[in-house]
């Protein structure tokens, strides 16, 4: 199971649906795995999941005014970290008012991501979702030594509104971080109508004319990126997420994109797990038609097609109808939240509510 934002967290869903499994078929064999897509709760599920420690630093935060006590895991048997920009640089850390993508900085991401590397990792997992900066990841490559500077010879204040005046990236005199692969199963490139200022520009505080200033902000750090260091950045399926940390995570850190379900899924094994069950049962708290775009329902149902397994979606609401979910592959769906019932009052008894709704789905099963 996904986390139920707001209500349960991944592990907790899992628990909820276990008990009602085992109320609906005792003697069922239920192996419980806690899942993230590479956004908020990805550090804390593998964290749990593959017993490893929750470490935390004082960073700055997304408008760097004040420091935040950001955390990341550390997986000693892996040798690995696990990074949520969010924690950092993440929009729930900000009040509305707050909200101002030409000011926002990621700076705060690349000093967590020097804290993990100082663990001792050799391979950092940064997930990106939840992001309130459009800066192009320039933040968090400051943090790491690198320099932007404007036609003067002088650095530019943190932020996307003000790579409009970027004329050159002075890198640092060494790369200092493990290898990096950043967890983002969306599409969106740097630039244009579907890219990272003005698809989520809006939803960080920017209205027409600073999605404008971002838009070019952008458009200049991908031509200086690509004069200087011969990186298309644009080019990149994916470098728009997070304001553009995708793609600035590439240029500026060697980084490699990777679909965060699947990174995730092998993490925990969970291929081999699936390859013996009879049934995969998943879900979030919204099952709608983004459910089917990459996040955590599409990964787990295109690993169960690889084997004999059925799968079953337990959502708090659902906004999908039988023909496009079965189409899908998923062979039975069930809502938690019973029709009418306030969201208020469905997310405070939602554990119960979801343990009712697997022992309905497990009825079902037994049939």
């Amino acid at each position: 199971m996904d986390s139920f934002k707001g209500s349960l967290t991944a592990p907790e869903a899992c628990r909820a649906v276990r008990e009602g499994l085992l109320q609906a078929g005792a003697g069922w064999n239920v192996s419980v795995f806690p899942l993230a897509d590479g956004g908020e709760g990805t550090a804390r599920s593998l964290q749990e999941a593959l017993n490893g420690q929750w470490c935390v630093a004082r960073v700055r935060g997304p408008l760097g005014l004040r420091q935040v006590d950001a955390g990341y895991a550390w997986i000693p048997a892996r040798g690995e970290a696990v990074v949520e920009m969010a924690a950092a640089s993440g929009l729930t850390l900000l009040s509305e008012k707050e909200r101002d993508p030409l000011r926002t900085s990621t700076y705060g991401t690349g000093q967590l991501m020097q804290e993990a590397a100082l663990q001792g990792a050799g391979r950092i997992l940064l997930g990106i979702g939840g992001s309130a900066t459009n800066d192009g990841g320039t933040g968090a490559a400051r943090a790491l030594g690198w320099r932007f500077l404007d036609s003067d010879g002088a650095e530019l204040p943190d932020g996307g509104g003000s790579l409009p005046r970027l004329n050159r990236i002075e890198p640092p005199a060494a790369h200092s971080l493990p290898a990096v692969e950043v967890l983002c199963d969306v599409t969106n490139s740097l630039l244009g109508p579907n890219g990272a200022s003005a698809v989520f520009g809006p939803q960080k505080g920017a209205g027409p004319a600073e999605v404008r200033q971002l838009e070019e902000g952008l458009r200049r750090l991908d031509g200086v990126v690509r004069d200087q260091f011969g990186i298309e950045m644009n080019a990149l399926p994916g470098g728009g997420a997070a304001g553009g940390l995708g793609a600035g995570a590439v240029a500026f850190m060697n980084a490699t994109l990777v679909s965060g379900i699947d990174t995730v899924m092998d993490c925990l094994e969970l291929p081999d797990a699936v390859r013996s069950a009879d049934w995969v049962l998943t879900g979030e708290g919204r099952f709608d038609s983004q459910s089917l775009q990459g996040k955590v329902a599409t990964g787990v149902t295109r690993l169960a097609g690889e084997g004999r397994a059925q799968v079953g979606v337990l959502a708090g609401i659902v906004h999908l109808d039988e023909t496009a979910w079965k189409e899908a592959g998923i062979a039975d769906v069930e809502p938690a939240a019973p029709g009418g019932v306030p969201v208020e009052e469905a997310m405070a008894g939602a554990f119960e509510l979801l343990k009712a709704a697997a022992r309905r789905l497990g009825e079902r099963m037994r049939k």
